[in-house]
């Protein structure tokens, strides 16, 4: 028979069940600290920044969640849209940020908390990609992607293709060169490693150097309009045909199956590419290098942190999203995860330009990916266009998994994409 709990015992189960969240009665946490949660995809690099800040701040204790890319806007959509279970801090993709900004009474406005002092930090066109349109500021930005194409280079040697990192640059001043150099290597390919891990993330980078994207200044549409955007479907499908690619799509178990099994040479690499290629396969140090990017410029990510109105602690949450954004600690993540500073006054630092990454064979990282954010010309990103990216990569695998022929497949994707207005 179960035995009978009084009322005291009761409150003494629920208050030890919920201390980790909140003590019960009055404080926030047993020893009164603040606790505060930053909800996050991705690797931020953020782990030892965060053990610095509590130990400069010791009232504070600070934990992380981590969902996948998708799961995570979401999630925080749809925990803005019920007041609660979003975290203290929010990070949002630059897919998305335009989405989360059109309800800027969601999120605190951080020029009211100090961030209008502090806009100078970032690239101008960062600041201004979080701004609703009532002036709102609703995020610190974080990192940047800019672009590159890591390589392994031990591949590259077997398939009887330089390996020099100036010389496989070299080989590729466009696309199109890029994708005949495809050719060249599969047909000395070893057995069962693709050029290329997907088309996926190659039109990833491809769209990303077209002065226009997804969508117009007016957020419009423009997928079938915009004729950059059909240029670089034709190109990838046709080196889909030409057997170049592995046919994984990105951010899947499959694609980080690739890395660990070495299914494929290249990869479209963003500067946060580095470290998902070094978690996935720690074992390939050495084998990888890095070389410049088709075309030059262009960008495939980045990131902004925000501080949701929901949260109990807003004033320490955006205290805490001020630093970790500051010069810095976006220094510090640059040499430690390869995130490169979204803040411009870094671009010209010799301890970042002359910044090499020895699991990259010593590539000059630093100066490869400052470069290159010199260069990139910012595109405009629309509200939906992280959920426009996901159908251009479904449209791409239906490709690639011979389900549908390019014309089919992008037939389908305009009509997905019409659906998300």
């Amino acid at each position: 028979m179960r035995p009978k709990t009084t009322p005291r015992l009761v409150l003494a189960v629920v208050c030890a069940a919920v201390t980790a969240l909140s003590a019960c009665g009055s404080g926030d946490a047993a020893g009164g600290k603040v606790k505060l949660s930053l909800g996050l995809f991705g690797n931020f690099g953020y782990t030892d920044l965060i053990k610095e800040y509590q130990a400069a701040h010791p009232g504070i204790e600070i934990t992380e969640r981590t969902a996948s890319y998708s799961d995570h806007h979401k999630n925080l959509a749809a925990h803005l849209a019920t007041g609660g279970g979003a975290a203290d801090i929010e990070a949002i993709d630059t897919g998305y940020v335009a989405q989360f900004k059109a309800n800027p009474d969601k999120f605190v406005d951080l020029n009211t908390v100090g961030g209008d002092k502090l806009k100078d930090r970032w690239l101008s066109w960062k600041w201004s990609a979080s701004l609703a349109k009532g002036g709102q500021q609703i995020g610190y930005g974080t990192d940047v992607g800019g672009l590159a194409i890591c390589y392994r280079r031990d591949l590259f040697e077997k398939a009887q293709l330089p390996a020099d990192r100036d010389a496989v640059s070299a080989l590729w001043p466009t696309w199109q060169a890029f994708f005949e150099t495809g050719k060249r290597f599969q047909a000395k390919a070893p057995n069962g490693v693709k050029f290329m891990d997907g088309g996926p993330t190659v039109l990833n980078a491809i769209f990303g150097q077209a002065p226009v994207g997804y969508y117009d200044r007016n957020d419009q549409l423009v997928v079938d309009s915009n004729p950059a955007l059909r240029t670089g479907w034709d190109q990838v499908v046709d080196a889909v045909k030409a057997n170049l690619s592995a046919g994984l799509l990105y951010s899947t178990p499959t694609w980080n199956t690739g890395f660990t099994q070495g299914q494929f040479a290249t990869v479209t690499c963003p500067a946060w590419m580095m470290t998902k290629i070094k978690d996935q396969a720690p074992d390939t140090a050495g084998k990888w290098d890095v070389a410049t990017v088709p075309g030059g410029g262009g960008n495939w990510g980045g990131s902004y942190l925000t501080v949701p109105k929901s949260g109990k602690h807003t004033k320490e949450a955006a205290e805490l999203a001020a630093w970790l954004t500051a010069p810095e600690q976006q220094a510090k993540v640059f040499t430690s995860k390869g995130l490169l500073p979204s803040t411009p006054s870094l671009y010209d630092d010799p301890k970042i330009t002359g910044y090499t990454n020895p699991f990259f064979n010593n590539a000059p990282v630093g100066k490869v990916f400052t470069d290159a954010a010199k260069k990139l010309n910012p595109q405009y990103q629309g509200p939906k266009a992280g959920d426009v990216q996901t159908e251009f990569g479904n449209a791409m695998q239906r490709v690639e998994q011979g389900k549908q022929d390019g014309a089919a497949a992008w037939q389908q994707l305009v009509g997905d994409v019409a659906k998300l207005k």
